[in-house]
């Protein structure tokens, strides 16, 4: 049977940390900034743990 692909979009966009869980980019920090306060987008700069309920999912496409 042949390997299994990660799936390179998903390798882009998460990355695991030392103990195992998954981190991901915030949304909303790419444009339209200038409405949103600078404690808000201090925030969304910040990178923050995938939600459990959707970690197996993405683990399976990371590691294939």
């Amino acid at each position: 049977m042949p390997k299994m692909k990660s799936l390179r979009g998903a390798v882009k966009r998460f990355s695991l940390t030392g103990t195992g869980k998954i981190k991901r980019r915030r949304k909303n920090h790419r444009h339209i900034l200038t409405k949103k306060s600078p404690k808000r987008k201090r925030r969304l700069g910040q990178p923050t743990l995938v939600d459990s309920a959707d970690e197996r999912r993405i683990r399976r496409l990371i590691l294939g």
